[in-house]
């Protein structure tokens, strides 16, 4: 029980070391998005900015999730510094996710419309596109939850195999 017990232990600690390397990875990836969420109707609009240097951030990135989806029913649009429209997008899906490029520097607005009468529940998010390298910040922490539960799997293997054994 001792081989059991070291291993559970073991297991324990990686999942706890992934669940925080996730939390970790999280905030990385998420660092310069500003995230909101509102009501949206024909009446109401969801704004949200953020502020880009295109010498640092020369993509941006928004997102859109809608809660009540109606197709044809809602658009976002990027307007920057200069009041100027860069994109729009007419939203055919629950979620969407577009770049975009910062040419100017200054605050960038992602405008979220509906031309329904119905007020929805609408999150928004803009900001710069992660790096590759805080992109990798994602995935490491799942590959450690792995193991941790693969050492958990191998104690209940070991468990089964040692009662068989004693019966």
């Amino acid at each position: 029980m001792q081989k059991s017990g070291m291993i559970i232990i073991g297991s324990g600690v990686l999942i706890i070391i992934g669940l925080f390397l996730l939390v970790l990875g999280n905030q990385a990836i998420l660092e310069g998005i500003v995230q909101e969420n509102g009501k949206v109707s024909s009446e109401q609009v969801l704004s949200i900015d953020n502020n880009f240097d295109p010498q640092t951030t020369p993509i941006g990135v928004f997102a859109v999730q809608i809660g009540d989806f109606q197709e044809n029913t809602f658009s976002a649009k990027i307007v920057d510094p200069l009041g100027i429209e860069i994109t729009s997008q007419q939203i055919n899906d629950e979620t969407i996710e577009e770049e975009f490029e910062v040419l100017e520097t200054g605050i960038y607005k992602l405008i979220i419309q509906s031309n329904s009468n119905e007020e929805s529940q609408v999150f928004g998010a803009i900001g710069s596109l992660p790096d590759s390298g805080k992109k990798v910040l994602g995935f490491i922490p799942v590959y450690v939850i792995v193991a941790g539960m693969i050492g958990l799997v191998v104690v209940g293997i070991l468990g089964i195999r040692n009662r068989k054994r004693s019966v």
